[in-house]
């Protein structure tokens, strides 16, 4: 006689517990067949007020306290790397603890995204302690991932990207501006709505954000005709640098007439005008 191995018998538990707690508050559940499992083990696509929206994450379930760690708990990325990193459809851990008999939780994709941009992708994802997923916090759990999940859409996801690369988190409001110079070195011009200055995030300067202001761009032979630069500098050295400055870092021409540039289409942000 076929007996059912007392592993699987806790993984269908666990993807119980999941599936049960996601319908009891109108979220739809699709379980994929084990027979075709590639490191997903549910579809969810989250409801709003009753209606379907388009929000979809695919979902790794396990279940058992072999899973836990000094942190909370973890989950082996083994083949699945690319697909949960690069996949049309971002990828989430749930773990199910027998003893606690709770859910916990962790976005695999946004760590293994963040990995890959620091040069080395984790091996497994962690799921800490305090992600618990219950009737009390299926709320921001929702709310998390299907923010997540607009980013992978239109202008939100160019955002996104530049956001993973630069090691950053955008708004929707900011106006975020990127230019790759002949060096093949990336730049992002970063204007948030109402502040007084915009943010440098340079590849060569290992994206460390940098604060800069018009008045703090030197450029060689004085100013722009129409537009402000350099106001914190001298007239003599505005007229006698031989090279672009800005906030202590030195460009090339085409580095600093970008950002001059960038410097002129924001200029309504950091007078609060308005939100683009």
């Amino acid at each position: 006689m076929t007996t059912i191995p007392s592993g699987r018998r806790m993984e269908q538990a666990a993807v119980n517990a999941m599936r049960t707690l996601l319908q009891r508050h109108d979220h739809v559940v699709e379980e994929i067949s084990g027979q075709n499992d590639y490191g997903e083990d549910l579809f969810v696509t989250f409801a709003e007020a009753g209606r379907v929206t388009n929000d979809v994450i695919k979902v790794q379930v396990k279940g058992g306290a072999s899973w836990r760690r000094s942190y909370g708990y973890a989950v082996q990325v083994r083949q699945h790397s690319e697909t949960w990193a690069n996949g049309n459809v971002p990828v989430f851990c749930v773990v199910f603890d027998p003893d606690t008999e709770q859910l916990y939780w962790a976005n695999a994709t946004e760590q293994l995204r963040l990995g890959g941009r620091r040069g080395c992708r984790p091996r497994t994802i962690k799921v800490p302690a305090t992600a618990v997923l219950d009737d009390t916090t299926v709320a921001s759990f929702v709310d998390k991932a299907r923010a997540y999940v607009g980013g992978y859409r239109g202008r939100n996801a160019v955002l996104a990207h530049l956001g993973e690369m630069a090691g950053v988190t955008f708004s929707r409001s900011d106006h975020v501006l990127h230019w790759v110079n002949e060096f093949d070195e990336q730049l992002i011009f970063w204007q948030r709505p109402g502040e007084v200055h915009a943010t440098l995030l340079h590849s060569d300067l290992d994206w460390n954000p940098v604060p800069i202001t018009p008045s703090g761009l030197l450029l060689p032979g004085g100013s722009l005709p129409g537009l402000e630069f350099g106001g914190d500098y001298s007239e003599e050295l505005r007229r006698l640098t031989p090279i672009p400055i800005i906030s202590g870092i030195i460009l090339n021409m085409p580095e600093a007439l970008w950002i001059a540039s960038c410097f002129s289409a924001t200029a309504w942000a950091r007078r609060g005008a308005g939100v683009g």
